[in-house]
């Protein structure tokens, strides 16, 4: 046999891939995920009970501005890397924007208070609990993620489950909000932000194992 007649025979039960298909099938893992995490966060941690009035205050769109944009870059990224030839780009790189942005904010907030309460907005009332429930409520969807990629041709496994786990990480924080009441943009950036960073170093460490194939 030469080497036409070998691709030939190689190439014969190929069949076309949708044009949507990465992205189908990422947004089923994610979505699927999110679902479970939702879940959790109704039955196991509880809706916050303000929540309707909340949303029509600033500070929660602020936190889920910060949230949502770190999960969109990293969610992003993702799916750039679960393809062979895949490249970040500017997507992480961008996650900074928010980081530096909310940063600034809560550098206001401390500069508008008497140094006192310092100490009770970087801290709050859960920052015991706040970084591992973020993290805990990442699980999921990370799971989700992962069982996406499975099927997919990632080749930089590392950097791919770390942007699979950051972004498992964002959008946990994001549902987070529901139940979370805490207001400072300083706890934010600290709690939330080691939770989703922690998703991050679990995706780093998986990513060579769960996302071969």
């Amino acid at each position: 046999m030469n080497s036409d007649d070998l691709i030939a025979s190689l190439a014969q039960d190929l069949r076309p891939v949708p044009r949507h298909a990465l992205g189908l099938r990422l947004a089923l893992g994610l979505v699927g995920g999110a679902l479970v995490t939702l879940a959790a966060v109704i039955g196991w941690l509880g809706l916050r009970p303000d929540l309707a009035l909340a949303m029509h205050g600033s500070t929660f769109w602020l936190k889920w501005a910060y949230t949502i944009s770190l999960a969109v870059c990293a969610t992003v990224a993702a799916s750039r890397l679960a393809r062979p030839d895949g490249r970040v780009g500017a997507s992480l790189w961008l996650m900074a924007v928010p980081v530096l942005g909310l940063a600034v904010i809560a550098a206001f907030e401390l500069a508008a208070a008497p140094g006192a309460p310092w100490l009770a907005m970087w801290l709050g009332a859960s920052w015991t609990i706040c970084s591992r429930n973020v993290f805990l409520l990442a699980l999921p969807i990370f799971a989700g993620l992962a069982w996406s990629f499975r099927r997919l041709a990632p080749t930089r496994l590392a950097l791919a489950g770390t942007s699979a786990g950051m972004a498992a990480g964002a959008w946990g924080a994001t549902l987070y909000c529901l139940h979370c009441p805490e207001t400072s943009a300083l706890f934010v950036l600290t709690w939330y932000s080691l939770g989703m960073l922690g998703a991050a170093l679990v995706g780093r460490l998986a990513g060579p194992r769960l996302l071969r194939w």
